[in-house]
């Protein structure tokens, strides 16, 4: 009886892991393209992307402390258009209480984070996973490939060995690819965030520097 059972169970485990061929074959398929078709987004995104030096991010933030129309300072640097559009953001919502304006800033730079991180985390899946089911599809044909060379057919050993280097190198071709792409662009996001928080600090400083000196002569213009 226990001998019977361990045969059906034997028999259900290798109908499960042969199950399971297919399903690899065609997500690796899947992993593949779209790792090829990210790299082109890099590419595209590279020709856009504008890079912005660090004494172009001093020039403007001191030229904040300065000016008085931030909106149109803003609008003329050399600032990406996201960090525009963020800024503007900012300075459309200027009449917020000083904490409401600070809190404001948060979470509009902790959505430019969150946004990057979604992009991120595709490629990031990919890198783990495409070497994952390349690992399975090595493995899971070579039980009927060795099963077929117990019997003497060489050439179903053959193709069984075939599919198990195939899958081995699209999975690490599609992580390679995807880890290639997340730090690239890991690289990029950062650049941009940590320009972006600068700039937004100096604005709110600016902003809200300038309410206080509004409020403290309308008092004096009362008294």
């Amino acid at each position: 009886m226990n001998l019977l059972g361990s045969e059906i169970l034997g028999k259900t485990l290798h109908l499960l892991s042969q199950s399971l061929l297919l399903p690899t074959i065609s997500f690796l398929l899947i992993f593949i393209a779209y790792a090829v078709v990210e790299l082109g987004s890099l590419f595209a995104e590279y020709a856009q992307r504008k890079k912005i030096p660090a004494e172009s991010v001093a020039k403007f933030i001191q030229q904040l402390q300065s000016t008085s129309s931030p909106e149109e300072l803003t609008a003329k640097s050399e600032l990406s258009r996201n960090q525009k559009v963020l800024l503007k953001k900012i300075i459309d919502n200027n009449s917020l209480p000083p904490a409401s304006l600070q809190a404001l800033a948060r979470k509009l730079i902790e959505e430019e984070e969150l946004k990057s991180a979604r992009i991120i985390e595709k490629t990031d899946l990919v890198a783990r996973l495409g070497p994952a089911l390349g690992l399975m599809g090595t493995l899971i044909p070579l039980g009927p490939g060795l099963a077929a060379l117990s019997a003497g057919n060489i050439q179903g050993l053959a193709e069984a060995i075939i599919i198990a280097f195939d899958t081995t190198v699209v999975g690490l071709a599609a992580g390679g690819i995807a880890f290639l792409i997340s730090r690239v662009r890991k690289r990029w996001y950062e650049e941009h965030l940590s320009t972006l928080e600068a700039v937004a600090e100096s604005l709110l400083e600016v902003l809200i520097s300038a309410k206080k000196k509004k409020t403290i002569v309308q008092l004096r213009e009362r008294r």
